[in-house]
């Protein structure tokens, strides 16, 4: 079993000529569907109202096949309003609660039987669940491999400074790591994503990959550094892409059978074979992804098709 935890929320998209469409979203879920569709079990850990938005998460996981340990809360979901102006151009407003308490004291049960526990996104660095996802991470390290992934949002956490104090404190505890070169950009303004991605694999993580776009994803592990192109092909919208990645970054990990704290030693001596191809496979899921519209990652079916 794969652990996801992290914020889940309803997309709500508004505008003058169409009505509201609502979507289920959120940077980890995205990523716990993307593993399960891969084939790779995985669990989400989250919070959602006991609404109707709440019911809209909770058959979107389960037409997926990705149990939910926790269940709904008092607390309304969360949303992400984009509103449209006539020239198409959006503007946004959040209703956000992220709060978890707890999560540490209930490591053991909802860590049974997990090889790998990922996080990032704004469950990491919004305040008051920012916290306790930290001491689960840390509480869950010497037992399972730790995967983030940043994945800076500048409209809700405004500070860069607070943002970058935030995700040092994950990079220190993860195995793997990605970012994209906007989310370095940002955190690191004066130097270059490549050189960030080092610094943070000289804190103690065995993979920094950096996604960048049309230009193909850039890895470092401590075999050296490897970057393998974009696939070729037709873009209706990149929405999600940047998770279907993540999923399937993680899900070439463990087709390697490099997840568990057991081979953390292990995973630090990938090679650059081995690195390669978990940055050709992921570049894959998100040229699929990002080929149809909405946060839509492949299968595994789709994903063996030449």
């Amino acid at each position: 079993m794969l652990t996801v935890i992290g914020e889940t929320l309803i997309d709500e998209v508004v505008s003058d000529t169409a009505s509201m469409r609502a979507h289920v979203g959120g940077s980890p879920m995205n990523v716990a569907v993307g593993l399960a569709r891969l084939g790779h079990p995985a669990q989400f850990v989250g919070r959602f109202g006991d609404d109707e938005y709440g019911r809209m998460i909770q058959q979107h996981l389960r037409d997926n096949s990705v149990p939910f340990p926790v269940g709904p809360d008092a607390h309304p979901t969360s949303v992400a309003t984009a509103r449209l102006d006539p020239a198409g151009g959006a503007s946004y407003d959040f209703q956000l609660v992220w709060d978890l308490p707890g999560l540490a004291d209930r490591k053991d049960s909802l860590l049974d039987g997990t090889s790998l526990l990922h996080t990032g996104s704004i469950a990491t660095m919004l305040a008051p669940g920012a916290a306790d996802v930290l001491a689960l991470v840390t509480a869950a390290h010497p037992l399972v491999t730790v995967t983030y992934d940043p994945n800076c949002r500048p409209t809700i956490i405004r500070d860069a400074d607070v943002a970058r104090e935030h995700a040092e404190a994950f990079v220190a505890l993860a195995d793997v790591v990605k970012a994209s070169d906007e989310d370095l950009a940002w955190l690191y303004p004066g130097r270059t994503p490549e050189a960030s991605a080092r610094a943070w694999l000289e804190t103690g993580a065995a993979v920094v990959v950096v996604t960048r776009g049309s230009k193909g994803p850039w890895g470092v592990c401590r075999a050296g550094e490897v970057s393998v192109p974009a696939p070729s092909t037709s873009v209706v919208d990149s929405v999600g892409a940047g998770d279907s990645f993540m999923a399937a970054l993680l899900g070439a990990l463990v087709d390697l059978e490099l997840d568990g704290a057991h081979r953390r030693d292990e995973l630090r001596r990938m090679n650059l074979g081995q690195l390669t191809g978990m940055l050709q496979y992921a570049a894959r899921a998100a040229a699929i992804t990002v080929s149809r519209a909405g946060a839509n990652p492949p299968s595994r079916h789709e994903m063996a098709q030449p």
